[in-house]
């Protein structure tokens, strides 16, 4: 798979907008200012693919980006305070008919900045993802900012913090600054590429 094909697709707010799903759908999900984008741009080797804001609750469509064999799918981010209830609202719906309509989603990458405590919406997004069955594994962004020691104890922390969402799934830590982690990301979105 060349990753350096990959172009931007489209975007969409409303699920009645959305396309019909005829390759297989990686999905990248988390909190608002995770590093969603950032980490899209260093798995794709690609400064400015994906759309990074300094301001949280900034992506709030579904962007879609296109490989030949996948599309990679930047899923607006949830828990920004700021955000009023119609904006929540739509966001709620957006993802909910986005995963209960029967797309070919293989694998969601659940980012959670290993710094902080898993939130209650990253439980809740891990509750909604295990409710329609749909796989994914958990990727610790910001891996970079601790040192050896404070990353052993958050890695035994989340244990603690996501019990019960953790049966058989991989954990990666990454980071959009030096790369960690991006080779297993690779690794697996080369493996659904292969077997969709």
């Amino acid at each position: 798979m060349n990753l350096n094909s990959v172009v931007y697709e489209n975007s969409f707010g409303l699920a009645s907008q959305l396309p019909t799903s005829d390759l297989p759908e990686i999905c990248f999900s988390g909190k608002s200012n995770v590093g969603k984008s950032s980490l899209i741009n260093k798995v794709l080797n690609k400064k400015s693919l994906a759309r990074v804001s300094g301001k949280p609750g900034k992506t709030v469509t579904i962007n879609f980006y296109k490989l030949p064999e996948l599309r990679i799918v930047d899923l607006p981010g949830y828990g920004y305070a700021k955000v009023n209830d119609a904006e929540k609202e739509r966001w709620a719906g957006l993802m909910e008919e986005y995963f209960r309509s029967g797309r070919n989603i293989p694998m969601v990458f659940q980012l959670i900045d290993m710094r902080h405590k898993a939130s209650q919406q990253d439980i809740s997004m891990l509750q909604f993802l295990s409710y329609y069955k749909i796989p994914y594994c958990i990727v610790l962004t910001k891996c970079d900012k601790l040192n050896k020691t404070e990353t052993q104890k958050r890695l035994e922390d989340i244990k603690t913090e996501l019990n019960g969402f953790l049966n058989n799934t991989e954990i990666i830590c990454a980071s959009a600054l030096n790369g960690a982690g991006t080779n297993r990301i690779k690794e697996l979105l080369e493996h659904f590429a292969q077997n969709k």
